[in-house]
Formats: structure tokens, sequence, C-alpha cells
């Protein structure tokens, strides 16, 4: 039945879906930080050297006695967690290993491996007692910091940029000489959870909202690029300069760089001899910078980007919400595509489509993870899957691509883990899952299945109207699952707790089936049955031998509520609600047997059902 020939009129998605114009915690807070750093960089052994002002606010109702830092660089040297981890999970990341699929942090010379050491720490002016733990730094307090209050840390600190392994280095394997991500002493998160001062092993971020104002000396012939707003362009020039201005020439062998970056929770740069550097201003939006090798087998292709990042920008813009701030950057390096405040690096060798699919999704990642910061060591899924999510539409409309089906490669991802048996809840650490493959899966796949399932539940306006009114209420905090749970339900009228329960906690799944078709007269009697545990209401597709089609709508009773008719003007017909406990349901449509073609379940196939064999019936002749 799988090559059943059924004239569908169903669109995938309305053909207007595209051009759609606080925490619940009752007392929420977050915590602040403001950076001052400078610091000097030595291109020619790439170890470098800083000073660190931090004025950390605790907006908590606890007093603090502990902080904690991040020293991510220390991740880079034999024997760390992540090289040991590296060598011991059963599928290691290709970017991280030798074709011989060893460790290449455990062959990193002292030369060649990273570090991050703090060589001296004051709190308002008293020395604190502090030990290095891999790539954590714990802080005991000269005193505590009372609810309210704001202490001032001020530190000295030094580091030695690793080769480029995994998003941060240098010399990567496109040429470019630093990728300076993860490079500071960064405060680690506290919240109503606690502390996360999660040990650097690969996975991704959590971060402190705060102001960032630093400072950065390095060789002149290096062009700079990255988070913040260059304060002193017409010291620096390279591009950043007024239009028709002249330039200060600056004596010396260095140049220092000083940006200022406003509500962020983290700051990167990147640096090298060769890049080229080109700006364009998007309408009612940011300017763009995109910094990229002067490497002639790629600067078209960079030059192409260029409208196709802006189209970008006004698509985010329309559908989520507007980007906050006034500059966006691209910049060539990494070890493939991760999102940075105001800016990404990605890997710029790449054919043009791939070039402009790293770039939407990497860009999309300004809203739902440096503007919506989720933890994502917990709830990677928001941040990864919600963005695949988007930068899938996104990609449909600048690029004409997937036009049938935006989430094809979602689904079939989340089908190829849900049946291998490897898979984990959603809600196990990044850190903890056992394969990359099932981590990878669970966030992007399964993340983005996650939406567009939820445009199944409650309708594709309701779906995008939710996403906007979580923009909306949440941008520049850290909400967690149960905020886009309930601003689902805020917005759509329904009960969903057992769809987040059981997408995100469980890995049960689901299965639908059409049990059985029979005449009863004049009128037919269908019955379909759940096999899988997961609950699901139902839209069942009839298609009549005169070519006229109907839908019927089985609600899941526990969801309290109904979506409007995504099939219009195709007549619907709301059947009595199914509750998840009966593993049967029977309904009769009031014409009989023989003159209908075929019946199908869910036409919209947006209902992640893992066997998809027995939803179809079509009359045997």
């Amino acid at each position: 039945m799988k090559n059943i020939n059924i004239v569908v009129t169903l669109l995938f998605f309305q053909a207007g879906l595209l051009s759609l114009t606080a925490q619940n915690q009752t007392n929420y807070w977050q915590q602040h930080v403001d950076y001052t750093m400078e610091v000097a960089m030595d291109v020619e052994n790439y170890q470098y050297s800083g000073t660190q002002k931090l004025v950390y606010t605790n907006n908590s109702p606890e007093s603090l006695n502990r902080v904690f830092y991040h020293l991510y660089f220390n991740a880079f040297q034999p024997g760390s967690e992540m090289d040991v981890r590296l060598q011991n999970i059963a599928d290691p990341d290709d970017r991280m290993t030798t074709s011989e699929k060893t460790s290449r942090i455990a062959a990193l010379s002292e030369s060649e491996m990273g570090y991050l050491h703090v060589t001296a720490l004051t709190q308002d002016g008293s020395k604190v007692t502090f030990n290095e733990e891999g790539t954590v730094l714990v802080v005991d307090l000269a005193k505590p910091i009372p609810p309210g209050t704001k202490s001032t840390f001020e530190m000295t600190f030094n580091g030695q940029v690793p080769l480029q392994i995994r998003r941060s280095g240098r010399n990567n394997n496109e040429g470019v000489a630093l990728s300076m991500s993860q490079w500071y002493p960064k405060l680690a998160e506290y919240d109503f959870e606690g502390w996360h001062a999660d040990p650097y092993i690969a996975r991704e971020f959590h971060g402190v909202w705060g102001d960032f104002d630093v400072k950065l000396t390095l060789d002149k012939t290096y062009m700079v690029g990255g988070t913040g707003y260059l304060q002193n362009p017409q010291d620096i020039g390279h591009g950043y300069e007024a239009p028709g201005s002249k330039v200060k020439k600056q004596k010396g062998k260095t140049l220092t760089w000083h940006f200022k970056a406003p509500m962020v929770h983290d700051f990167m740069w990147a640096a090298d001899p060769e890049y080229l550097h080109d700006t364009l201003q998007v309408e009612n939006g940011p300017m763009l910078h995109f910094l990229y090798k002067n490497n002639p087998e790629i600067i078209e292709n960079w030059k192409n980007l260029q409208p196709k990042t802006a189209a970008a920008m006004q698509f985010f813009n329309k559908n989520i919400g507007a980007y906050p701030y006034d500059q966006y950057s691209v910049i060539q390096g990494g070890d493939g595509g991760m999102e940075y405040a105001m800016s990404t690096l990605i890997t710029g060798e790449r054919k043009f489509s791939s070039l402009v699919g790293v770039m939407a999704h990497e860009m999309a990642h300004s809203w739902f993870q440096h503007i919506l910061a989720t933890n994502e060591a917990k709830h990677e899924w928001m941040d990864e899957g919600f963005t695949s999510f988007i930068s899938s539409l996104c990609m449909n409309e600048i690029m004409d691509q997937n036009k049938d089906n935006p989430f094809l490669n979602s689904y079939k991802g989340y089908f190829n883990l849900a049946l291998s048996g490897k898979e984990q809840p959603q809600t196990t650490h990044a850190d903890r899952y056992a394969l990359n493959y099932a981590y990878g899966i669970s966030a992007y796949s399964k993340g983005s299945v996650f939406l567009a399932q939820l445009g199944y539940l409650i309708g594709q306006d309701k779906l995008m109207e939710t996403l906007r009114k979580y923009y909306a209420d949440f941008k520049f905090k850290h909400p967690v699952p149960n905020d886009i749970k309930r601003t689902a339900e805020k917005v759509s009228g329904m009960e969903l707790d057992w769809y987040l329960t059981d997408w995100t906690q469980t890995t049960n799944t689901i299965d639908y089936g059409i049990k059985e078709v029979v005449a009863d007269g004049e009128e037919t009697k269908i019955t379909l049955e759940r096999i899988g545990l997961m609950p699901m209401p139902q839209d069942i597709l009839v298609v009549y031998h005169d070519d006229t089609q109907e839908t019927f709508y089985a609600p899941l009773r526990m969801m309290r509520g109904e979506k409007d008719n995504p099939y219009a003007p195709i007549q619907r017909t709301v059947l009595p609600d199914w509750p998840w406990a009966f593993p049967t349901y029977e309904f009769r449509i009031g014409k009989p047997l023989s003159s209908i073609k075929a019946i199908v379940l869910d036409p919209s196939q947006l209902m992640a059902d893992v066997n998809i064999d027995n939803n179809v019936w079509q009359l045997q002749k």
C-alpha cells in the first residue's frame, strides 16, 4: 500500500504560512555580569595575557559563598575530560579524530595544546581562594554576596590557543589564523536550579547575561571581527572606518581593537591577515559584516551569500521577532558552523547551497540561543531543534528548497533513531548520551519535529503565533521546556502537558493504524487502533471514487480542545474525543463501503508515526 496513487490536493503548508507577517516561576530572577577585559595576543606563539574586571550582580534570593568560572581551553590538553571522552565514546566526532579514529587532542604537543590559567583573583579588593579543576575554576569567596548586591572580581589570566580541533583554535583547515571562541574565563550561570558549572566535554554552553567591554591588542596586519560594536573604527580601518574618511595612522606593530557588546552572554572574535571585509545594510535591520579569506575559489560564493544573508535576516525578523542588535557578522573560521553573540563562525570552502544553509542555521541561533538563552547542556533540543525548524522554513523560502516538506530530513532522522534501539530521552544531559549519533538526532531532528508536530496538534497559524509570543515573552531570559509548552497552551487554549512529557521525557513512540474498514448496511464502519504508547489526535482523509474528499477529526480527550480545520475548504467532521486508554476507536461514515476509494491517516505527514504502512487503506478490487 506504500505506492498508493491518491491525488490529494492538500498542501503540506498553507501557501501563506511563510509570509506570516517570563518564566513560570512567579518570582523570576536572573543574574547579571559586566565584563571589562584587556587582552594582548602574540600571533607568533599564539599565547595571550589579559586582565578582567567583572561586576557580578546577585539577583537571586540566596547569599553566595562560591562562584565558578569556565576555563574552556583547558579541554584541549592530552588527558583532559574531553580527550578521555573522545577516546571512549563508540562514535567519536570525525573533526576531533585522525583518519585512524584516534584522538587529535591526545596527540597535541606542548606548543599545540590549549590552556587558560587564572594567575591572580580578588573580590572587592580582597584575595580569594581558587582552585583549577580541569575546565572549571572553583572560587571560595572572601565574603558572601548577599541577595540584591554587587561584587567586583578582578583577575589576571593567560592562555594559549590550541591547534583548531573543535569550534575554537588556531590555523583551521581553511587556514584561518584565530577562531577565538570560549577563550576567556567565563563566569558560570547560577539560576533557580543552582550552579551550572559543567565541565567542557565538547557539547555547548550556558551563560549569564551582561555587557562586555573588550580591548584586543594584536599584530596590525590582522583583521578582526566578531561580537560587539567597534568603538574606534577610525583608529583601526580594515573596512570599519566611515566611508570616504581617513584612517589615523598608528605607530608600532600592533593595533588595539575596542569592542562593546550590550546584553549578550558570550563574546567571540576571529582574526586573520588575509580576511576580506564586506558590509551590507539590511533594510530596516542591522548592518551585516562578512569576513572571509582572500581565496579566489570562494570569493564568488561569499559575494553571492550576502543578499541571501539579508533575506534570511528579514525572514527571521518577520516570523520570530525583531533582531535586537544593530550588527551581525558572518565570519569564516571554526570547524563547521557555530553561533555566537551577534555573529557566527562558519567554514567557507563549501558549495553555494551549503554555504547558505550553514549561514541560515547559525543565524537562526541568534534568536533561539543568543536571545532565547536556553541551557544547552540540559535542553539542547530547544535550541538546535527550534533552530533547525525555522531555518528549514527559511531555506524553503530563500533557496526554494523542499517546498513540499521542509522537515523531511528531520522526520527521517527521528524515525531512524526511534527504531534503532539507541534513543535516550531528550531530558538526558547533553554529556551523558551514549552516542554522538543519539545526541545529534535527539537535539536537531527530534527537536525540530517537536515544533513541526506541534503545528499538527494546534494548527500552523497557532504554531507561528506561539513562536512569536514565546520570543516576545522570553527574550533575554533563560526559558525552560515548560515555557514553550505554556506559551502554546495560552495561544491554542489546549492542554499540552502530555505532549511535552511523552515527547521529551520518554522514548514512547507514535503508532496508529487503520485496523478495519467494513460495510455496515449503507454506512461504513472504520476502526482505528493505537499501537504505540504516545497519544495523538487523528486526522482522517477519505477519498471517494468520484474523486471527492472529506476529512474526519478525532480529538484527543486529554487535549481538552480542537484545532481549526487545516484542510479547508475540504469538509471536515469533528468526531467524539478519543480517550487515550482505549486502544481502538470506531466511527461511521454515512456512505457505503463501495463508494470509498481510500482512507488515509494524517495526510499532512506531520504526525511522527513510526510505521506508516498501516496508515492507508484502499478498496481491494
